[in-house]
C-alpha cells in the first residue's frame, strides 16, 4: 500500500515535468530558429527573456532618464500631473546637465502671479487623487473634489486661428490633443480625452485621419477634423473627395477647424491600421470594410504641386467658412520655398500649419521612417518659422507644433522657437493610463488606449480618466504661466528666441536668437 502511494506521488511530481520537457524538445525540432534547434531548453529560455526584455528594461534596468521614446522620469511626471495635479519633485532634477541642450533664460526680476495676463476669474469643478498612505506593495489614495483655477489666456491675449474666415477659432489655451485616429485609439480614449479637454476649456482634440466619429462630437470639445490622403469620412462611394461630406461636417458647431495631413512625422509613407482594429464603428467612420487592413497613400492623389494644394485649401475655406490648415514634416528650407512662393503669387494662405517632428509617435509605422525621415521638431520648427519670415508671410498663418512635447518646459521652448500653440498625442495617452507597453499596433493595449476591442477597452474608464486629462491640461497651463513669469513675461504668448539659450557639450552657451537670428524679409 505504501509503495503504491509513493509511486503515485512520484508519478504526480515527475510526470508533468517529463511530459513538458519532452514536448518542448519535440517542438524544438520543428522551428527554423537555429538556437532552439541546437539548444532546445536554453533556446526557449532565451526566447522568454527576450520577450520579457522591454518590461524588465522599463522597470528595472534602464535608469530614470534613459528610456526611449520617453524616460521613466518623463512618464512619471505626466502621471503625477494627471492624477495628483502636481509636478513637485524632491532633491533636484534628473536631467544630465553636462549634455548639450536648450534652457530657458530667467529674468533678473520675474513677474508675480498677480502681474500675469491671465484669466483665472471663473473657478472650475475638479477632481484629483491624494495619497493617504504609501506602503511597500500598496498605495492608499482618495479621490477628492475641489474648485480649481483654469489658467486660461486673457481675452486680449487669446489666439485667433483663421481670423479672415466666417467662423474663426478662438483659443484661450495653447495645449491640446494631437491627431489620434479612431481605430488607432478606441472610443473610450476619445470619450475621456474629449470630455477632459472640454471640462478644462480652451483646449481641443484632433481626430486624426480616421474621420469624425460620433464620440468626438458628443464630448462637446473643440474638434480639429483631419483630412488625410485616404479621405476617410470625406469620400464618396468611388473613393473620391466629397465636398458634400465636407460641408456636412463643417456645419457641426464644435468642429472648429480642418487639417489636411500632407505628412506625419513617424510615417510619411501614409497611415496604417491593422484589420483586427477595424470594427463596425471604425468602418462606419472611415467608410471602409469591417476587418480590412487600411493603408493610406502618402499623398492626396489629386494634389501634385503647390498651386493645386492652395486652390483646394481656398475651396474648403470658402465652402466651410472655417479655418483650414496643413500638417507637414520639414526636411529642409528649399522644400518649403516653392509652397510659400505660391502662397504669395496666388494670395492664398492656409490658416495654420502644423509642423510635426520626426520623433512623433504612431501606433504603426516602419522603423526606417520613424528613425530616418524628416527633421526633429525643434530643427523643423526653426526652419518653418525662418522661411515664413524670410518670405514676409509669418503673420498670415498660425503654427502648431507636435513632437514629444509632454512637459511645460518643452512646450515653452517650442513656443519660443516659433510655435503659436502645441499638440501632444502621447502625453494625453499617458494621462489616460498608457504604460508604454509598446503594443499599440496589436490592438491588445493593456491600458485600453490603443484598442477597439471591447475587452481591452474596459481597462479605460472615461468617467475617471476624464479628470486626469483635465488635470494634465491645467497643470500644463499653470506650468507655462509659471515659466513665463520666471522669464519676466506677462503670458506664454510672449515667448521668443531671446528667452532660450543653447548650451554645448563643453559648457559654452548662446542665446538662440544669436545662433538663429530672425531673418530679414527678402
Amino acid at each position: 500500500m505504501l509503495l503504491s502511494i509513493l509511486l503515485i506521488l512520484v508519478a504526480i511530481i515527475a510526470l508533468p515535468p517529463i511530459i513538458f520537457f519532452s514536448y518542448m524538445y519535440a517542438l524544438s525540432k520543428k522551428p527554423k530558429h537555429s538556437i532552439i534547434r541546437s539548444h532546445p531548453f536554453l533556446g526557449w529560455l532565451r526566447y522568454l527573456l527576450e520577450k520579457l526584455g522591454p518590461e524588465f528594461r522599463q522597470y528595472w534596468f534602464d535608469n530614470d532618464t534613459e528610456g526611449k521614446p520617453f524616460s521613466r522620469a518623463d512618464f512619471v511626471g505626466v502621471v503625477y500631473a494627471a492624477k495628483y495635479r502636481t509636478d513637485l519633485i524632491s532633491f533636484g532634477g534628473r536631467r544630465d546637465y553636462e549634455k548639450p541642450g536648450f534652457y530657458l533664460s530667467n529674468a533678473m526680476f520675474p513677474k508675480l502671479t498677480s502681474e500675469l495676463k491671465i484669466d483665472n476669474d471663473t473657478m472650475l469643478p475638479g477632481k484629483k487623487y491624494v495619497i493617504t498612505d504609501e506602503g511597500v506593495f500598496t498605495r492608499q489614495e482618495k479621490f477628492i473634489s475641489e474648485q480649481v483655477k483654469p489658467w486660461l489666456l486673457h481675452d486680449d491675449d487669446a489666439l485667433i486661428v483663421g481670423e479672415n474666415r466666417d467662423q474663426p477659432w478662438k483659443l484661450k489655451g495653447l495645449f491640446g490633443a494631437s491627431a489620434t485616429s479612431f481605430g488607432a485609439v478606441g472610443e473610450n480614449y476619445i470619450q475621456s480625452t474629449g470630455s477632459g479637454a472640454n471640462m478644462a476649456g480652451g483646449s481641443w482634440i484632433n481626430t486624426g485621419e480616421g474621420g469624425v466619429a460620433d464620440v468626438h462630437l458628443s464630448t462637446g470639445v473643440d474638434v480639429v477634423s483631419q483630412i488625410g490622403p485616404g479621405l476617410y469620412g470625406f469620400r464618396d462611394e468611388t473613393g473620391k473627395f466629397s465636398i458634400e461630406a465636407f460641408k456636412r461636417k463643417a456645419s457641426h458647431s464644435n468642429i472648429k477647424a480642418f487639417e489636411l495631413k500632407f505628412h506625419q512625422g513617424a510615417k510619411i509613407r501614409g497611415g496604417h491600421l491593422e484589420g483586427s482594429k477595424v470594427n463596425e464603428k471604425v468602418a462606419a467612420a472611415r467608410l471602409v470594410p469591417v476587418g480590412k487592413t487600411v493603408n493610406s497613400p502618402n499623398r492626396f492623389e489629386f494634389l501634385t504641386r503647390p498651386e493645386e494644394a492652395l486652390e483646394f485649401i481656398q475651396t474648403l475655406q470658402r465652402e466651410g467658412g472655417k479655418p483650414i490648415g496643413v500638417k507637414i514634416v520639414v526636411g529642409d528650407p528649399q522644400r518649403l520655398e516653392p509652397f510659400f512662393q505660391a502662397m504669395i503669387d496666388m494670395n492664398i494662405y492656409p490658416d495654420f500649419i502644423t509642423v510635426d517632428g520626426s520623433e512623433g509617435g504612431s501606433g504603426a509605422t516602419f522603423k526606417a521612417m520613424a528613425d530616418g525621415m524628416g527633421l526633429p521638431l525643434f530643427a523643423g520648427l526653426l526652419i518653418l518659422d525662418d522661411t515664413a519670415r524670410k518670405f514676409g508671410i509669418r503673420d498670415r498663418f498660425k503654427i502648431f507644433a507636435s513632437g514629444k512635447l509632454i512637459t511645460p518646459d518643452k512646450v515653452a521652448i517650442a513656443l519660443a522657437l516659433g510655435a503659436d500653440a502645441v499638440n501632444s498625442a502621447r502625453g494625453f495617452m499617458m494621462a489616460n493610463g498608457c504604460i508604454m507597453a509598446l503594443q499599440c499596433h496589436t490592438g491588445k493595449c493593456p491600458a485600453g488606449v490603443t484598442t477597439t476591442d471591447d475587452k481591452y477597452q474596459e481597462a479605460l474608464a472615461p468617467e475617471e480618466k476624464q479628470w486626469r486629462v483635465m488635470n494634465y491640461i491645467l497643470q500644463m497651463r499653470e506650468g507655462l504661466f509659471s515659466l513665463a513669469a520666471a522669464c519676466g513675461l506677462n503670458s506664454p504668448r510672449e515667448f521668443r528666441r531671446e528667452h532660450v539659450v543653447f548650451m554645448t557639450d563643453n559648457g559654452h552657451t548662446d542665446r538662440v536668437v544669436d545662433l538663429y537670428p530672425y531673418p530679414e524679409t527678402v
